[in-house]
């Protein structure tokens, strides 16, 4: 059985889409889609703009959300018994597995997105991706310090551990963590400390919009990022989606728990292959590729 994973934000890159949109008319009209219920023109963006433009949270999120369900809405190759997302690509999954429409997935986004730009600016923050140190020691080290936010984030491979929190936070947690055997601490370019407590001020935007559209169970089911465990109900897959923003991403459980429910093979939609690397860290002999253009259906 296949499970499709869809990326999450920092897999933008230059010119992204361009091959989308020169080889596929259908493609070319969920771009115009995109443009119309954002009210931006995403697709220059994505076809022309700089990789500055593409760095900011309200453009890559629903840029690499189009990129990636397009990908695979145009695939013939498209069958998933399972489907998973890193963060902002939860949301592709849930399009993608037929829980909401491409409408109202591009809504989510648009809102999602501009929520976290203004949470960043609010309540300004950082991650930083730990190598080689046990979760529970990152746990432990940042459970020490007390007079700031700095938290697990994202459990990625083994191995790799993200921490986010306020700047001064990620200070005291590189210097404790490089002293605890950290083989490398490396910040990350991003605007704020996503999946914290620090993104709190995007919950109830985001919460409002979600209310306001109708989930469906799926044609199959996604494992949320909250608990990396497989979800059909509506109700909690938008409680999961909501908790997600200031809640740890379970990438590692994740790949598991689907391994352990029968999935054989793994497809990654979107941009780039980062998801592809984490997944073989988990499980080396997983088959693991991504959609390739070839396969499109123009």
């Amino acid at each position: 059985m296949k499970g499709y994973l869809f990326p999450g934000q920092g897999s933008q890159y230059i010119g992204m889409g361009k091959a989308l949109y020169q080889h596929s008319r259908r493609a070319r009209q969920m771009f115009a889609t995109a443009d119309r219920i954002l009210d931006m023109d995403l697709t220059q963006v994505m076809l022309e703009g700089t990789l500055e433009a593409l760095k900011a949270t309200t453009v890559a999120q629903p840029a690499i959300f189009l990129y990636a369900v397009a990908t695979a809405f145009l695939s013939d190759a498209f069958h998933p018994a399972a489907v998973a997302g890193h963060s902002l690509g939860e949301i592709a999954a849930l399009v993608a597995s037929k829980v909401i429409t491409f409408e109202d997935g591009l809504y989510l986004v648009g809102v999602r997105s501009k929520a976290m730009q203004k949470a960043c600016q609010l309540c300004p923050g950082t991650m930083a991706a730990v190598l080689g140190l046990k979760e529970e020691v990152v746990e432990a080290i940042c459970a020490t310090i007390t007079e700031e936010i700095v938290v697990p984030a994202n459990y990625n491979c083994p191995g790799q551990l993200v921490v986010s929190g306020s700047h001064a936070g990620i200070n005291l947690a590189t210097e404790a963590l490089i002293q605890a055997g950290a083989r490398k601490v490396i910040p990350l370019q991003v605007e704020g400390g996503f999946h914290s407590p620090l993104m709190a001020p995007a919950q109830e935007n985001f919460s409002t919009a979600l209310s306001s559209i109708s989930f469906s169970k799926g044609t199959c089911p996604i494992y949320q990022n909250v608990t990396g465990l497989p979800i059909t109900d509506p109700q909690i897959i938008k409680e999961n989606l909501l908790q997600q923003l200031v809640a740890p991403i379970y990438w590692t459980k994740t790949i598991h728990h689907m391994v352990q429910d029968g999935i054989s093979e793994c497809i990654e939609c979107g941009p780039g292959t980062v998801l592809q690397g984490l997944t073989r860290k988990v499980i080396p002999d997983l088959s693991i590729g991504s959609l390739q253009l070839s396969h499109l259906i123009t």
